[in-house]
């Protein structure tokens, strides 16, 4: 299993958690970007920069994405993708986008985007918290010893 981070919105806590899991585990982590990103020096972390452009960072991903990999995003419409190809997605709050949820989270993915279309302040996502940190790591522990 490898892992595909999108990077350009993952949040740095989650990053730090995800290059100690690296070493840890000796599990090959890629972060995909459309910016110049800083990494550590391991031989099982890697950068992998994009053009920008419109989901540039998402179609790389699904792209190079291989049945069993894990993907980190909380990117809906990215995690769809990645699930028919056979991949696990899990969210930077811990949570495991599958095939019995993901259509409702593009249903209401639409739904909110449609309503800040037509002018409704829809606001953002909640700001990360402890227990949203502790929530990815101790998921993606349960994944990575699962599949070591």
């Amino acid at each position: 299993m490898k892992i595909w981070v999108d990077a350009d919105a993952c949040p740095v806590v989650i990053k730090d958690i995800l290059f100690r899991a690296a070493k840890r585990t000796k599990t090959t982590t890629t972060l995909v970007a459309n910016q110049r990103l800083s990494i550590p020096a391991s031989e099982h972390i890697h950068f992998l920069q994009v053009p920008s452009g419109f989901d540039a960072a998402d179609n790389k991903i699904v792209e190079l994405v291989e049945k069993g990999d894990l993907i980190i995003s909380s990117d809906i419409p990215l995690a769809a993708e990645v699930i028919e190809t056979g991949g696990l997605v899990l969210s930077p709050r811990g949570e495991m986008y599958t095939l019995d949820n993901i259509k409702a989270r593009l249903n209401m993915r639409d739904f909110m985007e449609t309503m800040r279309a037509s002018g409704i302040d829809t606001g953002g996502p909640p700001a990360m918290h402890q227990r949203d940190r502790q929530a990815f790591a101790n998921k993606l522990n349960q994944i990575l010893a699962k599949h070591a």
